[in-house]
C-alpha cells in the first residue's frame, strides 16, 4: 500500500470521526438553541451509534459486490450535503432527520476504509493499529475543535468547516486507486447462533457492550455536568474536557508493550477494567477541574479493554473473521446506543450521582462475569 494511499485513508478517517462527535460538546449548546431536554440532544450522537450497530448486520445485503471506491465517493457526497444542510437547520426535527442520513452513510464511509486497510496482506496488523488510532484521533479533534469555534465562531461554522474538510476529502478520494469489493459479510442466523454458541465470544461482547455503554453514556452528559458545576464554562472548555480521549492513540500503538508488561491478554484486559471502575467512580468528585484530569484516566481504562478484546475476538475463531469482528462492533455500538440515551434519561430524573452508581453497578457486574469464566481463555491467560 502506498505511502499517499495511506494517508488518504487516514485523513478520511479522521474527518469522519469529526464529524460524528462534533455534535457532543456542543450538546448543551444547541439543547438551549432548540429548547429541549437533555435526553433529546443525545439522540444526535445516539443515532449515528445506532446505525453503526446495525451496519455490519446489514450492509452486506444491501451493498453487494459494490466497488469500495464507488461508495466511498457516493457516501462523502452525501455527508457533505447533509453536513453542510446541518449549519442551516432552525429545529430539532430537521436537525434530527438530517444527522439521521448521516448515520446511514457513515457506517458505509467506516467499511469502506476498513477494506482498503485489510486488503494490504502484509501489513494488516499496523493497518488495523493505525484505524483505531485514526477513529480516536478524529474523535478528539472533532470534539475540541467543534467546542472551539462554536464558541469564536457560532455553532453553525462547526458545521461548515467540516464540509470543507469533507470536500477536501473527496478530492483525495478521487485519486485512490484501489478499486476492490468492499468486504462485506451476508450473516446468517445460522452463523450468528453458530458464533453465540462459544460462550468466550458471549463474554468479549457482552465485556464490549457494558464498556462502550459506560464511556459513551458519561462522555455525553459530562458536558451537562460541567455546566451544571460551574454554568460560565465556554463552549472551548467543554471541548478541552475530551483531550483525555487522545490516551486512545498511545494505548493502541503501544498495547504490545502494555500486554508484555501484565504477560497475558487476559489479565491486560480485567487490569484496565479496574482502572475504568475506580476512574468513573472518581467521576463522583465535583471539581470540575479534577473531573478533566479523571477523563485521562478514564480513557486509559477504556482502550486497554477495547484493544485488547478486539484481538482476543480477532483470534478466537480463524474461519468466519468478517462476522465475528461485524458482531464484534455492533454489540459495541448497541451499547453506546444504548450509554447515549439511557444514562441522559437517569441523569435527568435522578442526577449526576445516581447515574455514576448505576455505571459502577454494571461494571462491578461485568468484571465479575469475566472473572467466573476466566478459565474458558487460558490460550490469554
Amino acid at each position: 500500500m502506498q505511502k499517499k494511499e495511506l494517508l488518504i485513508v487516514i485523513y478520511t478517517i479522521t474527518i469522519l470521526l469529526s464529524v460524528m462527535y462534533a455534535t457532543q460538546p456542543l450538546q448543551p449548546l444547541l439543547a438551549n438553541e432548540f429548547e429541549i431536554s437533555i435526553v433529546k440532544a443525545s439522540f444526535f450522537t445516539a443515532v449515528i451509534m445506532l446505525f453503526l450497530a446495525i451496519s455490519p448486520i446489514i450492509y452486506g445485503y444491501i451493498l453487494e459486490s459494490v466497488k469500495t471506491k464507488k461508495v466511498l465517493i457516493i457516501a462523502s457526497v452525501v455527508l457533505f450535503i447533509t453536513n453542510l444542510a446541518l449549519g442551516f437547520a432552525d429545529s430539532y426535527e430537521i436537525f434530527l432527520f438530517i444527522r439521521t442520513i448521516e448515520a446511514m452513510v457513515i457506517p458505509a464511509i467506516l467499511t469502506a476504509c476498513m477494506s482498503i486497510l485489510a486488503n494490504d496482506k502484509e501489513n494488516t496488523k499496523l493497518n488495523m493499529s493505525i484505524y483505531v488510532a485514526a477513529t480516536v484521533f478524529g474523535g478528539l479533534v472533532g470534539r475540541v475543535f467543534s467546542g472551539f469555534i462554536a464558541e469564536e465562531f457560532g455553532w453553525r461554522i462547526v458545521f461548515f468547516s467540516l464540509s470543507f474538510a469533507l470536500l477536501i476529502g473527496l478530492y483525495f478520494i478521487k485519486q485512490l486507486s484501489f478499486e476492490g469489493d468492499a468486504n462485506l459479510v451476508k450473516p446468517k442466523i445460522k452463523d450468528i447462533t453458530n458464533i453465540l454458541k462459544d460462550k468466550r465470544f458471549i463474554v468479549i461482547y457482552s465485556l464490549m457492550f457494558t464498556i462502550f455503554f459506560v464511556f459513551a453514556g458519561l462522555l455525553n452528559i459530562l458536558p451537562f455536568r460541567i455546566k451544571e458545576l460551574i454554568p460560565e464554562t465556554s463552549e472551548t472548555q467543554i471541548g478541552l474536557l475530551y483531550l483525555g480521549y487522545g490516551m486512545g492513540i498511545i494505548i493502541s500503538l503501544t498495547i504490545h508493550k502494555i500486554v508484555k508488561f501484565f504477560k497475558k491478554e487476559l489479565r491486560t484486559v480485567v487490569a484496565g477494567i479496574v482502572i475504568f471502575i475506580i476512574s468513573t467512580s472518581l467521576f463522583l468528585s465535583s471539581n470540575a477541574l479534577f473531573l478533566f484530569l479523571v477523563v485521562f484516566l478514564f480513557c486509559i481504562g477504556m482502550f486497554t479493554i477495547h484493544t485488547v478484546s478486539t484481538r482476543i475476538a480477532n483470534s478466537l475463531k480463524f474461519s468466519q473473521k468478517a462476522l465475528t469482528s461485524g458482531m464484534y462492533l455492533s454489540f459495541y455500538y448497541i451499547g453506546g446506543a444504548f450509554g447515549s440515551i439511557i444514562p441522559s434519561i437517569v441523569y435527568a430524573k435522578f442526577g449526576w450521582n445516581t447515574t455514576i452508581y448505576m455505571f459502577i453497578f454494571v461494571l462491578t457486574l461485568i468484571i465479575v462475569f469475566v472473572h467466573i469464566n476466566r478459565k474458558l481463555f487460558k490460550a490469554f491467560n
